[in-house]
């Protein structure tokens, strides 16, 4: 006889939400309360009740783990890069989590200096991550930051790279991010408010002074910006950036006069966007002036920066979106994107070649990588597919030759690229707009319906999903599972009228596209409803939610993770981090309209007495971007309502954050039994 396992029933208090004369009863507001010892033990009874569900998956997950980690080369070094005199590593050693970073002066053949051993400083904490390491101009200092919590506040501290000492200097709640002046004394670096976690204020520090005594530079006042401070890669310029979904705006200081005033590039204007960066005596500028929506790349005098002096150098194009650029010394290196696909276009300042790097399938993505050196005759970017392992390249511009510096190695002896196959789709939405999908799957399998298909979609901010390798996901490949990318509005796929179509009163559309890939997906005979599951994390999560809502028959099974789902609330509370500088992208709940565009999708909101899927639903209890309490109400509630028997388990990491775990290893358990969940719903338990 098959055991019943009873799931923990939240208690209901009823709590009165009102705005704009709308009475909505929230019964479990209470979880949102960490410091109160139920609301502990409630995530520690889904916990205990989740593990009991899924025990007999136990030693499957076990052995998920194994396969997953021995793919993994444990004694890896990343490809050096050259900084300023010398050569950069970051490695990682047989057995050990984290990395370790290490630096050679001129030449690899010289002695390893020892920056960095993650492992030691992770050794007392259950959660550890180095944030930012910036040198100090004349080498000899590291300025770094560390978050052992997960909330993504850093401590910056400094060490003298010479003798070892770590100073007694500590500058705690900032981004991670510092930066050096020119004089090897002046540091700067970003604060956030302690409530909201708003990157909102540029201070100053001066080398073995107290902190209290440093210099505020700038106060980020608007509540829907963030703010943060970085040098130039011509090493002239210190910058201090705001941004907000929108607008930006930039101020410069020559960075060899640290307290000297910052001067404004160009004042913000909402909805100028704009990103900046120096040359010689000219600052380039990416922007969408001029209603450039797909953005363009202009110029401008170091001395002339108001927008009425900018000069086009690369015109807007309707079909091509710019995202990024890279200078060298003879060259500039532009990133596109056409048609969903990166392209990687090489152009000679003298004005005799503009071509474009070779890409060969509709299922790869492909990157700049690290290039520091203005003098460099050497691009270096990355290339990987769904069914290539990554690569770092050095492309040289003067011989037009390539070298593999690195290829990702899959241990294990099993895998082989040409077992598999990838292709683009593209399924039409409701709308009559196409919508394409990035599949990949073992060779030889019948297209009859009988295929388990993981669908894996985000769809906000602008984020493009890339059709990208992993050798984790390797573990339901070789189980038969079919893995689709729904490159849905909300994304950057297909440039960034994409994403305008995909937000605000528009963020349907990212629903909706979902749906209807999901349905193309059964209808071409991918898979069926029966063998059909969604992932998705964050605001993917949210995309989860309102999808089991909607359509819960397309589905056997969801993943979510750390899902955004009570919309409304969240974003009516302006205490919370993220939710002013989140006005953009999906309203303000403050305006009435918005308030009932974002009710009718929010998935807390519309929970309802119907049958549900079965769900593995996970989170952190120190989320700093979607707070634990969203996921824990969200199933409080759905325990509460649906009428079905299927699987309906919460996980809370009781340890990390937003991120997950922060071991390289430690991650893979996580997947392990997400992988279970959904292998044991196909009856594959090996």
């Amino acid at each position: 006889m098959k055991k019943t396992h009873n799931p923990p029933k939240a208690k209901q208090i009823q709590e009165k939400l009102v705005a704009h004369k709308h009475e909505r009863i929230d019964n479990y507001f209470w979880l949102k309360n960490k410091e109160d010892q139920e609301v502990i033990d409630y995530l520690n009874a889904e916990n205990k009740h989740t593990k009991e569900v899924l025990a007999h998956t136990e030693p499957f997950q076990a052995d998920l783990f194994k396969e997953m980690k021995a793919r993994i080369k444990e004694d890896d070094a990343s490809v050096p890069y050259k900084l300023n005199g010398y050569w950069y590593i970051t490695k990682f050693e047989k057995g050990k989590d984290y990395p370790i970073y290490t630096r050679k002066k001129e030449t690899l053949e010289a002695i390893e200096e020892l920056l960095f051993d993650c492992n030691e400083m992770a050794k007392d904490f259950n959660y550890f991550k180095l944030g930012g390491v910036s040198i100090s101009p004349d080498n000899s200092m590291a300025a770094f930051s560390t978050d052992t919590v997960s909330r993504r506040q850093y401590n910056i501290k400094i060490k003298n790279l010479i003798t070892g000492e770590i100073y007694s200097e500590e500058i705690k709640n900032t981004t991670g991010g510092i930066t050096w002046a020119n004089d090897n004394t002046t540091l700067f670096y970003t604060r956030k408010d302690k409530v909201t976690l708003r990157s909102h204020k540029v201070y100053k520090h001066k080398l073995h002074t107290k902190v209290e005594a440093d210099t505020e530079v700038f106060h980020e006042e608007d509540e829907t910006f963030n703010t943060f401070v970085y040098k130039t890669k011509s090493k002239k310029y210190l910058v201090i950036g705001s941004s907000s979904t929108l607008t930006s705006e930039y101020q410069i200081l020559n960075a060899d006069d640290p307290d000297g005033t910052f001067k404004i590039f160009q004042k913000r204007e909402r909805e100028l966007d704009y990103a900046i960066a120096h040359y010689k005596d000219s600052f380039f500028i990416i922007s969408n002036k001029d209603k450039a929506i797909n953005f363009k790349l202009q110029k401008t005098n170091e001395n002339q920066t108001k927008k009425e002096y900018w000069q086009d150098v690369l015109p807007h194009r309707k079909d091509v979106l710019l995202e990024d650029i890279e200078i060298f010394k003879d060259y500039l290196v532009v990133s596109e994107r056409e048609n969903g696909l990166n392209k990687i276009r090489i152009i000679s300042w003298n004005g005799k070649e503009d071509y474009y790097l070779p890409f060969d399938n509709e299922t790869y993505t492909a990157n700049t990588g690290n290039n520091p050196d203005f003098d460099s005759d050497v691009l270096r970017y990355s290339y990987n597919a769904l069914t290539t392992p990554s690569s770092v390249i050095d492309y040289n511009f003067k011989t037009k030759t390539k070298e593999i510096k690195k290829e990702q190695e899959v241990l294990g002896g099993e895998f082989d690229k040409n077992n598999y196959t990838s292709k683009r789709i593209w399924a039409t939405a409701r709308d009559g707009v196409k919508i394409p999908i990035s599949l990949v799957y073992k060779k030889g399998l019948q297209l009859d319906g009988s295929n388990p298909l993981l669908q894996y979609a985000y769809g906000s901010y602008g984020s493009t999903i890339d059709p990208y390798f992993s050798t984790i996901r390797l573990s339901l490949l070789d189980r038969g599972f079919i893995f689709a990318i729904s490159h849905i509005r909300g994304g950057e796929y297909l440039g960034r009228d994409w994403y305008e179509t995909g937000k605000l009163k528009l963020k349907k559309n990212t629903f909706h596209d979902f749906i209807d890939c999901s349905k193309f997906l059964i209808e071409e005979k991918y898979t069926s409803n029966k063998h059909l599951y969604a992932n998705g994390g964050s605001a993917g999560g949210l995309l989860m939610g309102v999808i089991a809502n909607l359509n819960p028959e397309l589905y056997n099974g969801i993943l979510a993770a750390v899902p955004f789902v009570d919309v409304v609330t969240t974003m009516l509370d302006d205490t919370i981090p993220l939710t002013t500088g989140e006005y953009d992208e999906w309203g303000n709940p403050n305006d009435k309209e918005y308030y009932n565009y974002m009710l009718s999708y929010s998935p807390y909101d519309n929970v309802k007495a119907q049958d549900y899927p079965n769900m593995l639903i996970t989170t952190g209890l120190h989320d700093s971007q979607v707070q634990y309490w969203e996921p824990a109400k969200w199933v409080a509630k759905l325990r509460e309502l649906k009428t079905d028997n299927n699987k309906l388990l919460l996980h809370t990491d009781m340890e990390s954050g937003h991120g997950g775990a922060s071991g390289r290893f430690e991650s893979l358990k996580e997947v392990a039994l997400e992988y279970a969940f959904l292998l044991d719903l196909e009856g594959i338990n090996e």
